[in-house]
Formats: structure tokens, sequence, C-alpha cells
């Protein structure tokens, strides 16, 4: 220590004997060069955070391969760009994508002098120092300097150290740091680099962050194809985004854009003749702000960023800054035709719930009464009421007050989407809870991409996406039983009797009688194939296949076939009683069709870095986990449906009878308690879609299942959707029939089809197929239909129909 000091002593005494008895210029000259040591030797302590004094700065690593958020891009199987993921809307462009108007227009306005200097304009602090003495202050910082602000955030994401905290330090630490880093910066990259980076990060306003994003969001345009009018604009607002942003301040962005045509022509840019011509032009914009959820297939997008998530976490990757291009599964063309399927159906859903219900009240229970206090406890659930439960804590007379009160809201409409209204919080809830809503998905049986996905009417009005909803499946989860049949050896042709069941089972941990019924409320006491008590939907027969193969193993068998959400073992399984999703249910019936291997559904088949480095790729996998000859049954069993007299998929026939010459259908309807759910599931040998349609919440539905059932509201929507896929000749791949078998198949599936009809059965081609589970006493009936009111316990002979 003590020898440090003596060199420090000795320093300072040669350094004083350069001021002693020397001339003037020699003790200026000496002057400047200690000025210049001096502040280079405050810079690397700023640069280095000399004692903690400065704060950190940007590493040279960082400077080197600098970040910046950048849009994730999400691209459809047919090559089309569907959306993006960001917090910052950017996608950054080269210098060759860049018109050299605006790269002009640019220099001339923020640095003139940008080619000659090496990130500091010293002539420039010099005159903005002259101009501030005479009371006109203005800026000073060269291109590279406002790049250091926008890429690294000098001002927000970096302390001052120490010394910042000591008041006028802290401006001048932090515009140190500025020329430090633009120092190197220059140091790093050529002028053209900079330029390039420096219109890829900054912030244009309206949450347009480059120049890509903002020449299509003000101008609708691409920055090869700016001209100078749109390059003035939007240089002009660089000085402030708000000020002179053209939507908001439309006055102040003309006169800053003349400002910079002016300043154009004054360097020799353009001639004045242009330049006035130029300023008598309005300001023309092509405005419209991107959000995240522009584009379509919105709840598919939300989907792939869920199934992402875990992905993302483990490879410490960002989806809305990391600059992906995520490559999906699904099809523009088809999502458009699944969209305007379901849009067309629920229209005609809607018309129907509202002229059964007319004024009444649809929340009801399972006595069909009206559930009191139903929208009150659901209000209670909603932002608005959390917020003035926040204002006015337990002040419950301030919160009705407000939650009752007309203010401007929006809320959906079928022909207007949201749109804006005046009523109370309250009114807004009762009339969004009349709404019928739908799910839709169409999934390749043989490789599990997922081709079309419609989570429900609006997204913007629900954001609950009914694809992965959790309802109970009615009769289409009857496939799972006869699956399990034919693996424990039954065929299609065998045969069962349709009479009176009574099954021991508890309900809330009490014993009760549990019995099954049919969709006239009767029981036949014929014999039914399994083929045509399938297509039939006949309860007692299911119920009896589930018993004999065991509840157990039809679980099991649905698991294995694709159904992942746990299922509740007892007797009614076997009609559908449990939950599943509708993504689950369709990729299940896909398995039966992929003759007996399951995959899980596929979203996305590939992933690439920005660099454009392929970081993911989807590798196919199945499993065969049901028996060839079982999955080959099954199909025979769900063509039934459409081939079988009295089979409730029937109602198809509306709308495939054009194309059945090229095309084989199968399908199955199901229709829940009450009809709270309605189901279908529509297969080819090529496509598998479902539909699902319902209530937000159960204790909403339909009065009876002459509009509620499955064929009556969900088989449409397949029906719709498979029209448009087949009359679209770029689509032709979706055609086909099945297969002829790929073995011997040693079981008989060639069966007479036998339908009884009786006096109560639906006049119409289209079947009731709906499962409603009431409990009177001791006894719980599961009864599939309701096409007459009262159902019956009787034994009809009924007329025997023979195809």
């Amino acid at each position: 220590m003590r020898y440090i000091c003596n060199i420090f002593r000795k320093f300072w005494l040669w350094y004083k004997n350069l001021y002693h008895e020397s001339p003037w210029y020699k003790k200026t000259i000496v002057g400047i060069l200690s000025f210049i040591v001096v502040f280079l030797l405050y810079l690397g302590m700023v640069d280095w955070n000399f004692l903690w004094l400065f704060g950190k700065s940007p590493s040279l690593a960082s400077i080197q391969d600098p970040e910046q958020p950048v849009a994730s891009e999400i691209y459809s199987a047919d090559g089309q760009l569907i959306g993006k993921y960001f917090r910052e809307n950017r996608l950054p462009v080269k210098y060759e994508e860049i018109s050299p108007i605006l790269i002009k227009t640019l220099i001339t306005t923020e640095d003139e002098r940008f080619y000659h200097h090496f990130g500091i304009d010293f002539q420039g602090l010099f005159s903005a120092a002259k101009d501030m003495v005479h009371g006109h202050g203005r800026g000073a910082s060269t291109i590279t300097q406002q790049l250091v602000k926008n890429m690294f955030k000098i001002r927000s994401q970096y302390s001052t150290g120490i010394l910042g905290f000591i008041p006028g330090l802290r401006l001048i630490i932090m515009k140190s740091k500025e020329w430090i880093n633009a120092i190197k910066i220059e140091m790093f990259y050529s002028k053209k680099e900079i330029l390039t980076m420096y219109l890829n990060t900054v912030d244009f306003g309206s949450n347009a962050y480059g120049i890509k994003t903002a020449a299509k969001t003000y101008f609708h345009t691409i920055p090869s194809e700016i001209n100078y009018e749109q390059a003035a604009v939007l240089v002009g607002m660089l000085r402030a985004t708000t000020y002179y942003n053209p939507r908001l301040n439309p006055k102040n962005s003309l006169k800053r854009r003349n400002v910079v045509l002016d300043n154009l022509c004054n360097h020799h840019v353009i001639n004045k003749d242009v330049c006035d011509s130029l300023k008598d032009i309005p300001i023309k914009l092509n405005y419209a702000v991107e959000s995240n959820y522009d584009g379509i297939a919105l709840y598919f997008r939300e989907a792939v960023a869920n199934e992402l998530s875990q992905w993302l976490k483990e490879n410490d990757l960002d989806l809305y800054s990391d600059g992906l291009k995520i490559y999906t599964t699904i099809d523009t063309r088809m999502q458009k035709y699944a969209e305007e399927a379901v849009n067309k159906e629920m229209r005609q859903v809607q018309r129907n719930f509202n002229s059964q219900w007319g004024k009444r009240n649809p929340w009801c229970d399972e006595k069909h009464q009206e559930i009191p206090h139903f929208i009150e406890d659901l209000s209670k659930r909603s932002i608005a009421y959390k917020l003035l439960q926040l204002k006015f804590g337990n002040q419950s007379d301030s919160i009705d007050y407000y939650m009752n009160k007309p203010h401007r809201l929006k809320v959906f409409t079928y022909d207007k989407g949201m749109t804006d209204t005046t009523m109370s919080s309250m009114d807004s809830i009762r009339y969004m809870e009349r709404f019928m809503h739908c799910g839709f998905v169409a999934i390749e049986p043989q490789t599990g991409y997922v081709k079309a996905w419609v989570g429900d009417i609006n997204f913007e009005a629900w954001k609950y996406d009914k694809v992965m909803a959790r309802r109970q499946p009615g009769s289409t989860f009857k496939l799972f039983d006869y699956t399990a049949a034919m693996n424990h050896g039954m065929s299609p042709c065998d045969t069962r009797v349709d009479h009176y069941l009574s099954l021991d089972v508890l309900d809330h941990g009490k014993p009760k009688k549990w019995i099954p019924r049919n969709a006239n409320g009767n029981f036949t006491g014929r014999e039914y194939s399994l083929k045509a008590a399938f297509a039939q939907s006949i309860n007692t027969v299911a119920v009896q296949v589930a018993q004999e193969v065991g509840i157990h193993n039809v679980a099991e068998t649905a698991k294995a076939m694709g159904i992942k959400t746990p299922l509740e073992e007892t007797p009614a399984l076997s009609l559908g009683a449990s939950d599943v999703t509708l993504l689950e249910l369709v990729n299940a019936y896909s398995t039966v069709i992929n003759d007996g291997k399951v995959h899980d559904p596929v979203l996305v088949t590939r992933i690439e870095d920005q660099d454009g480095k392929k970081i993911y790729e989807h590798l196919d996998s199945q499993v065969q986990v049901i028996p060839y000859e079982s999955a080959f049954l099954m199909q025979e069993m769900l063509k039934g449906g459409l081939t079988e007299p009295g089979g409730t998929t029937q109602a198809l026939w509306e709308f495939i009878s054009p194309y059945t010459r090229e095309t084989e259908f199968g399908g199955k309807t199901g229709t829940s308690q009450n009809h709270s759910d309605a189901w279908f599931v529509g297969v080819t040998h090529n496509l598998v879609a479902g539909a699902w349609v319902g209530g937000e919440h159960r204790s909403i539905h339909f009065q009876t299942g002459a509009y509620g059932q499955g064929s009556r509201t969900a088989l449409p929507v397949y029906g719709y959707f498979m029209q448009r896929v087949l009359d679209d000749p770029s689509l032709s791949k979706y055609k086909g029939k099945f297969p002829k078998p790929k073995q011997t198949i040693t079981r008989d599936y060639n069966c007479q089809g036998v339908y009884y009809r009786n006096e109560n059965d639906s006049s119409s081609i289209i079947l009731d197929d709906s499962t409603n589970t009431n409990i009177d006493g001791d006894e719980m009936n599961l009864q599939e239909g309701t096409p007459s009111e009262t159902p019956k316990e009787k034994k009809d002979d009924g007329e025997k129909v023979v195809i």
C-alpha cells in the first residue's frame, strides 16, 4: 500500500512541474490532454462499474448478440400465417427489404452526419449546447445512441449505481453509458447493420414495434414499398409517438410530416416541386392495430399455446418473445368451413331455444323448476362484481346498485358480433346466459392431425374452449361398450333382449335402484342384434353388454382408445354418465377408424427458431390398442347408424346423399340428462369429426328432445361441414369408402336389421336418443330419449320392420 502511495505522490509532483513556470500554450495543451485522459478514465469506470458507483452496463456479449422481443408466428398446414404470439409486436426485416426512401428520410431527419461519426456526433453536441444557451434546446442523440436506448433500455433496465442517487448525476451517468455502448456498437457493426437494427427495434406506437409492423399497422404495406409521404409520417413520429401519431393527432402528424419533407428538400433528396406536391397530399392511413387475437382459429391457437407450455419451459423458450415459427396441422379451408357450419346451425338452434323458452328463464333444476338466485350467484363470480367488492367491501347495497345500473358495455349478437349497447351488468349476464354453445373438431384418423377446431360461437365473448370442456357424452359413449364386447368375442350379429332391468347402485352414498329406459319409454321384449341395438341406441342392450364384459373393462377400453378424463366406474357409465371432452371423444372414434391404433391428437408438426433452425419436429407414434378385427367390426357398427332401420344417425342422409357414391359415412348421436349435452361424432375413412351443443351451464337446456337431441342440434353441424369439405376439389383426399377387410374376419357382421315401430315413436326420421337420470324414491331411471312426455314401462308389441 505504501508503495502505491509513493507512486501517486511522485506522479503528482511530476504533473505539478508541468505547470510550474511553463508558457501558457504548454499549460493549455496539458490541460486539454488531462481533460481527455480523465474523461476516458471516467468512461472506463462507468463501463466497469468501478466500486459499484455507476451501476451495471450491457455486457460485450449482449452487444455482440443482442436480444430483442420478436413475435412468434403460427402457420397452417396449407402454408397460411394464421396468427402471432407477442408482447411487443415485432418482426425483423433485412436491410435489403427496407425502402431506400425510408433510409434517406431517417438519416436526414434524425442524424444527418450518421455516416461520418463513430457513434457520438460531437459537432451535434456543440450545436445543441449552443442552442440551449440561446433557449432553443434540442436533442443531439445519434441513431446509434437511440439504438442503445431502444435495444438495451439503458434508462430503465440498468441502474446508475450509488452515484445515481445524487441529484443531477443520474442523467450524466445514463448519457455516459449511451456514449460508451454507442461506440461499442459502431465497433462491431456496419452502418447498414446499425440502421437495420434501429428500424427493427424502434417503437412506432399503436403496439407497432419495428418498421415491418409499423408499415402494416399504419399503411397496410411492407417496408420495401414505403413512399416519401409515408416515410415522412413514420420518421416524424419518432420524436413523440403519441403527439405525432396520425391516428390520435392527425393535425400534429401532418405538420410534422411536412417538416420532414422540407428537411428532405433542404438536403437535396427531393426537389422543391416534389416537396410542395407531397405536402399538398393529405395523410392516407390504412390503419389496423394487430393483436394476439387477430386472424382465424383463435381457440386452436390458444390450445397450441397450452400444449407447448411445458416444452417451452423445458427448453427455456418464450412463446411471446423468441420469434418462433410454429407449423401446425390446421387447414385454413377446413377451419373456415367448420366455423361457417357452426355459425349456420347455431343460429337456428338459438332461434329454437328462444322460441321454446320465450320470456321464461331457462336455468332449471332436474325437476324443471327455475333455480332461485341463479343469476345473482353467477354475478358474484364476474369481474365487475369483484371490482365493486374491492371498492365497497361488504356494502352489498352499493354493489347491487352499481350492478343494476345501466352503462355502456359489449354483448354478443349473431348479426353484429360483439356490439356496444346500454344495459346493467346484471341484465348483461341474464342476456348472455341464454345463448346455446357449440364445440367442433375434425381429426385425420390415420395421422391424428387436427384439421379444424371451433371452441365456441364467439371467442371474444366466451374464451372457454368447449372442445376441451368436460361434459356427459350420453350415447356416444356406447362405442366403448360395444368395442369392449367385440374384444370379448361378441359379434355385431349376436342378439340380446330389450327388457326391464333393475340394478343396485349407490347415489351419493345411498342405495338406489337404477332402471335404464329406452327412447320411447318402453321395453319391447324383442331380440335385437348388437348392430341394430347400437344403431337404434337401445339403452337396455348397451347396459346388458357392459354388465357382461364388466364396467371396469369398458372404462379400460375407453382409456386405451384415447379417453384421458378419469371415468366413474358405475353402471351408468355404459350410457355416458361420466364426463369426457369432445377432443378425446373424437380422437377415440379415430382409433376405431385407424384399425385399432391410437394417436394423441397432433396440433404442431414442427417449430423453427427465428434463424430458421428446426428445434422441434413431431414424430409419428401410434399403438395398437384394440385388435384389428374389433376395430373393423365397430366400423361396421358405426355405418349401421345410417343403414340400419331406425338408426339415430339417419338424419345425416339429408346432408350426405349426393356424396355417398364416393364416400361412406358412419356416426353416433348422443344426448345427456335433460338434454343438457347434445353430441354427434361422424366418421369417414379419412376424416373423423364431432360436435357438441349445449348451454354454458348444465342447468340451461332445451325442455324436450324434440329440439335438444344430438340429431337435431349437433348432427347438422357435421353435415354442413362435410358438405363444404366434399364440395372442395382441393380437399378430394377426404373422399373415400372404407376398405375391404385386411384379414379374415371370423365373426358375422352382415346380419339383417330389425326395427320395432310402436305408437309412441317419433314420426320423424330424427329419433331421440337423450339420456335422462331421474331419481324417484329408491329408483333411479336412466332414460334414452323422450319423444313422448310420459315414459311408459309396459311392453309394446309394435310393428316389425325388416330390410
